[in-house]
């Protein structure tokens, strides 16, 4: 049996793990027990040398959870629980923005795997933020101002840039205004197992802060969102084949570098459902 190791790759967020294989991790009980525990402590996890078939990479994630079918992602051809991500242009998509995936569903998303398939020649790096930093970092009086507050989180507009590069299902934006209203979410969230408090307001969805004014909103929201991109909150991950990330998706937030335009990076992702945030 191989030794686990686990490597703090920052004070605040993201850990190496090696001594696992990923494969045949689902088979022992301890070894996914030790991810469990490292997730929860370090928040985003990196493997390397990982070189999963697509039904080995869904049969691990699937141990942590119901998986999440996205609405308007693309699925993979064989697989309905596992997204594909397959970029040249990845200026249009989004993902080049502080965010915490499905923060606009009633119930966002528990976390992720995401396993490189393809990569460009450079670029194409990951980061990753701690929200519980983000809260820490914050004075007293404004954590305690921030605690109990509400904010909107809405799909429409970056599903607009998403559709317009190509990397989202066509859709009609009336249709999904209907069936995916505005959802309200509090602020600061609690992490259903270690009960942190953590910021939760995203560049993507989130759209306004309840309980104040509009006008009171427009100065508080633009700051949170500068303040959640601190480099002191963050871990960048340089993707090679066979790499594998596992993140916390209910308090961390990514952003996917986009400085590889003209070359093909492909990505195979598979999300799990989480709670109601509280």
């Amino acid at each position: 049996m191989h030794t686990i190791e686990i490597t703090p790759l920052t004070a605040t967020i993201g850990a190496e793990i090696r001594g696992v294989d990923l494969a045949s991790a689902p088979d022992d009980p301890s070894t996914m027990a030790t991810i469990e525990g490292a997730l929860y402590e370090h928040l985003v996890l990196f493997f390397r040398d990982q070189h999963l078939t697509d039904a080995q990479h869904v049969r691990f994630a699937g141990c942590f959870g119901p998986f999440e079918h996205h609405a308007f992602a693309k699925s993979h051809p064989d697989f309905v629980d596992m997204t594909v991500l397959d970029q040249i242009t990845p200026q249009n998509d989004g993902g080049n923005s502080w965010h915490s995936d499905s923060s606009f569903m009633e119930q966002p998303a528990l976390g992720s795997v995401l396993r490189a398939v393809q990569l460009p020649p450079l670029g194409g790096d990951t980061c990753w933020a701690s929200m519980y930093a983000a809260f820490d970092a914050l004075s007293p009086r404004m954590q305690s101002m921030l605690d109990g507050l509400t904010a909107l989180h809405d799909i429409i507009v970056p599903l607009e840039k998403a559709i317009a590069g190509g990397h989202s299902v066509s859709a009609n934006l009336e249709e999904i205004r209907r069936a995916w209203p505005a959802m309200e979410h509090p602020v600061v969230r609690r992490h259903p197992v270690t009960g942190r408090p953590a910021l939760y307001v995203n560049n993507n969805f989130t759209t306004r802060i309840l309980g104040i004014t509009k006008s009171e909103s427009d100065v508080l929201l633009p700051y949170l969102l500068q303040h959640v991109q601190r480099p002191d909150f963050q871990v960048r991950f340089r993707w090679a084949p066979g790499s594998v990330a596992f993140w916390d998706n209910r308090v961390t937030q990514h952003y996917a570098v986009p400085d590889y335009s003209g070359h093909r990076r492909i990505m195979h992702r598979v999300t799990l459902t989480g709670e109601r945030p509280a």
